[in-house]
């Protein structure tokens, strides 16, 4: 048995009797690993004070018995003796640690291993080209006949309130170690769908200041609320497999009343997915006509800078002749020559300015 100074899972005093508030952590966790852990039996919390391995052994001795237990960014020692006593596949430990997971479902002899990620929308008042959009976290499962293991990565994606609103559903706690994964994985989606509608009104906001000539959205907004998408669809799209895994029947065993539950959050997934591709087509040709307004802009700038060339090369023109010093040139010796021929570059100018007007170059 590996041990840390002040903390030896099995050995671990857990009080059974009410859901421990589970403290919101930095990815640098401080503490111990272990958020809560429970003893469950018909769907309800069986109190008493015993270790993780007094729970699981009690979990095999009860025919409707589990043991859920939740940890918050383990090391490889804590994660060592989890393993240990719930017998988990040494792969599947290691993906647990690892820092770069996306969702999967995978099957180790009796013991499935889920990822999914978690993610949470970041409140902004005004978006910049640095805006944080979503922020995404990790939610590891490992489920048993007898228990389930979560480890969570991250600030985001506490499973207080969800273990909470389970054991206040007793009929759906009975179900298994499957109907808290259908918990988990319901809030994950829900909170999607809440990310989803937020995004709706970032969008309606850049599209509106697109669509405004004097003081339209950047282009480096733009791109960068079209990477936090990026980062929220890496985060839905991939679930989709492992939902499909589940429904399928073959890879995972569980209650028929379970699958229906898990179709209904598979379906809810799916709107999300559908709802990133339309934000992503509608990002992209935000980003086109942006850039379209920007090259009419030069354009524009472009036709200016060539009206005032053309009118200053007009008086070039005429300067250039009479400074050739010709001795035999037209109203040389004339006495009003000269502001003679500042009245007509003068009339010359205002006619080719006038002319360039109408034509919607100045």
């Amino acid at each position: 048995m590996v041990q840390r100074k002040g903390w030896q899972l099995p050995n671990i005093r857990l009080l059974s009797t009410a859901a421990a508030p589970e403290p919101v952590m930095a990815p640098s966790r401080e503490g111990p690993a272990v958020v809560d852990c429970a003893l469950y039996s018909g769907g309800i919390r069986q109190p008493g004070e015993r270790s993780v391995k007094e729970l699981f052994e009690a979990a095999r001795d009860t025919a409707d018995a589990f043991v859920w237990i939740g940890l918050h960014e383990p090391t490889e020692a804590e994660m060592a003796e989890v393993a240990e006593v719930f017998d988990l596949h040494p792969l599947a430990v290691e993906d647990a640690l690892s820092d770069e997971q996306g969702p999967k479902l995978e099957r180790y002899e009796d013991t499935a291993f889920l990822v999914v990620r978690a993610a949470s929308y970041v409140e902004h008042t005004e978006l910049t080209e640095t805006s944080e959009v979503v922020e995404t976290g990790s939610v590891r499962m490992f489920v048993g006949e007898k228990f389930v293991v979560t480890v969570r990565h991250g600030s985001i994606g506490g499973l207080t309130a969800v273990r909470a609103d389970l054991e206040a559903h007793q009929d759906l706690l009975a179900q298994g170690p499957w109907a808290v994964v259908h918990a988990i994985c319901d809030r994950i989606v829900d909170v999607y769908l809440k990310i989803a509608a937020a995004f709706q009104r970032d969008l309606d906001f850049v599209e509106t200041q697109v669509l405004r000539r004097e003081a339209g959205s950047t282009i480096g907004q733009i791109y960068q609320l079209k990477r936090e998408l990026v980062e929220f669809r890496g985060a839905v799209l991939p679930l989709q497999q492992p939902l499909t895994m589940i429904l399928d029947g073959r890879t995972v065993k569980m209650s028929k009343e379970i699958r229906r539950y898990f179709r209904d959050v598979n379906d809810h997934n799916n709107r999300v997915v559908d709802r990133i591709a339309g934000y992503d087509d509608l990002l992209n040709s935000l980003l086109q006509a942006r850039l379209a307004q920007v090259t009419v802009d030069q354009n524009n700038d472009m036709r200016k800078i060539a009206s005032w060339a053309a009118m200053a090369a007009l008086q070039t023109a005429f300067a250039g002749i009479y400074g050739m010093n010709f001795k035999y040139m037209p109203e040389l010796e004339w006495r009003y020559g000269y502001p003679g021929l500042l009245i007509v570059m003068l009339i010359t100018t205002a006619l080719l300015y006038r002319s360039l007007r109408r034509a919607g170059w100045l």
